[in-house]
């Protein structure tokens, strides 16, 4: 049967179909490693991993079924084990225990069982239905938009070289766009076919489902009464910058941008900013501002600009024609929080991981640069780069030649005429890499590349499943952690490492199925502050009345100290 089962007569009857799947049932146990994941499931549950089981079919009959999945890949990913593979090397028996069986899938039955949800083909459905359950409950004017390359090193796939800038390396892999808010709290998730800019992704693909989902808030009479009103903003880098498209997308569709300038070379007075005070990812801070209109023959923005302490100014544009100057900036600085939601993602979550191998075909029709054009020009540029160095040594010899005496001429005269036919030489080369690349189509369509170089893609529903499975586990991580904030001191800096620190505890799980409850008691933690701010989390915890998922067992939190001095009543 394998290490740590003994639901012995469950796993037969699933090996001969007759179980569906097997119900959680929990027995008396202590110290289970890493059981204080189970704080985390009314978390899980508010943000909607429920959602998922209304949405997908059951699997096909065995001893594991989608509920146990979804909690397996959740309390996986809240554990930083980030692929099925880790699951290897950890204490499996006690992992199946918080799921209140005998043990978890091994790596080759997770894989399948992930095969068969994502085969149903309703990753988009459960995405759209959880965006349109985090809208409604968080009610964002703004959204942030950026892409994030996910590196591929493997040999299987042909993916087209982009600029990564983390690594500052043109490299293979794949681009993810993601939305978020103004704390990072992500909605939702594009993956680019090919070399997809950011503005094409906006038009075609993010604008199309957030004017879906904000359609029932502002309808249309009251933007007719308000013409300076917008539907919502978008809050994105310079990489979309397009003031035609951003007038298109306030004439179209009333949507307001909010981004950096480009090529800004003026400078504006120091005695035009004045210091204001602003909210930037929640904090309170100070900066010194100023604006002024800006008027472009494409259309007519503001402009609004911070100045450093240093002396720099930061020029920020935007079509909304409301709101203050301060909280405009605050909005447009709040951007790092998606990078540090980018950082935190590849670090703890790991999003660049490759789930599923395999590739997939993308649109022949699909135009794209030509890979032998993008050579040629490559070519060029490194034999321009040879031909300029080359040059300079020549002109600096010419220099040290005028000075030098007459018995050396002879030979700094050899060395010119070496560095005059090592130039001549690059030239050519040049010359005849330019005839090339002028027969050379620029683009072409993804049908004409020859088979042996033809671009395809990873294929993407497995990893589109799990990023829903991520962002469900990321926004409950961040509910947990808003809630300990204010009984945690430090919290700005350490809040995260106290809910890490909660969901790796051991502790220990009581059943009654008299009083249909489960307790789970937390072992100590590091340090009294962090036993403390657990404990005012339990009574936080137990106000919801949370049951299990597929029992009706109350789940009862408590810490050792609260069960040992009577400061927690069960």
């Amino acid at each position: 049967m394998g290490i740590a089962t003994h639901r012995l007569t469950d796993r037969v009857a699933a090996s001969l179909g007759l179980l569906q799947e097997a119900a959680p049932q929990f027995v008396p146990a202590d110290n289970v490693c890493n059981a204080g994941v189970l704080f985390m499931v009314p978390a899980l549950l508010s943000q909607g991993l429920l959602k998922a089981s209304s949405i997908l079919t059951p699997l096909r009959k065995g001893y594991y079924g989608l509920m146990s999945i979804l909690l397996v890949l959740a309390f996986m990913f809240l554990s930083r084990i980030k692929s099925p593979e880790q699951l290897k090397t950890c204490k499996v028996g006690e992992l199946g225990r918080i799921i209140g069986l005998d043990r978890v899938p091994e790596a080759k039955c997770l894989r399948e069982k992930i095969a068969q949800t994502v085969n149903q083909e309703k990753a988009d459905d459960l995405s759209r239905a959880l965006m349109h359950e985090w809208m409604d409950r968080d009610e964002p004017g703004f959204f942030y938009i950026d892409g994030h390359v996910r590196v591929y090193h493997g040999t299987l796939a042909n993916l087209p070289k982009r600029f990564v800038s983390r690594e500052k390396l043109c490299l293979p892999g794949t681009t993810e766009f993601w939305v978020n808010n103004e704390l990072g709290l992500p909605y939702m998730v594009v993956t680019g076919e090919l070399n997809d800019k950011l503005k094409d992704i906006i038009l075609h693909e993010i604008v199309p489902a957030l004017l879906k989902e904000t359609a029932g808030r502002i309808s249309r009479e009251q933007l007719e009464l308000d013409a300076e009103r917008a539907r919502f903003v978008m809050v994105f880098d310079r990489e979309a910058y397009d003031l035609g498209f951003f007038k298109e997308l306030w004439d179209t569709h009333r949507i307001a941008v909010l981004t950096y300038r480009k090529s800004v070379k003026d400078q504006w007075p120091s005695a035009d900013f004045s210091r204001v005070s602003t909210t930037v990812i929640g904090k309170d801070v100070v900066m010194d501002l100023c604006e002024k209109s800006w008027e472009h023959a494409k259309c007519s923005m503001r402009e609004i600009r911070r100045r450093s302490e240093n002396g720099h100014q930061t020029s920020i544009i935007t079509t909304m024609r409301q709101g203050s100057a301060a909280s405009l900036a605050g909005k447009m600085f709040s951007r790092w929080s998606q990078e540090n939601f980018f950082r935190y993602m590849v670090h703890d979550y790991g999003i660049d991981r490759l789930i599923e191998y395999g590739v997939e075909e993308v649109n022949p029709e699909a135009d794209v640069v030509n890979p032998s054009y993008r050579n040629c020009a490559y070519r060029i540029k490194k034999m321009r780069e040879k031909s300029a160095r080359a040059k300079a040594k020549l002109y600096a010899k010419i220099e040290d030649d005028l000075t030098t005496d007459i018995d050396s001429i002879k030979h700094g005269l050899a060395q010119q005429s070496k560095l005059q036919d090592r130039i001549a030489e690059y030239e050519r080369d040049i010359e005849l890499l330019r005839s090339e690349l002028a027969k050379t189509p620029k683009r072409l369509k993804i049908k004409e590349m020859p088979q042996s170089c033809r671009y395809n893609k990873l294929k993407e529903s497995s990893k589109l499943f799990l990023n829903v499975i991520r962002m469900i586990a990321y926004r409950a991580e961040s509910a947990v952690a808003d809630v300990l904030t204010p009984h945690y001191a430090r919290s700005e800096e350490e809040i995260r490492m106290l809910v890490k620190e909660i969901i790796k505890a051991d502790a220990d799980l009581i059943p009654d199925k008299s009083k249909k409850t489960l307790v789970i008691r937390l072992h100590t933690l590091s340090t009294p502050r962090a036993n403390s701010a657990a404990q005012q989390l339990c009574t936080l915890l137990n106000e919801t009345e949370t049951n299990f998922p597929g029992t009706d067992l109350r789940m009862v939190y408590e810490t050792v100290q609260s069960h040992f001095t009577g400061g927690q009543e069960v």
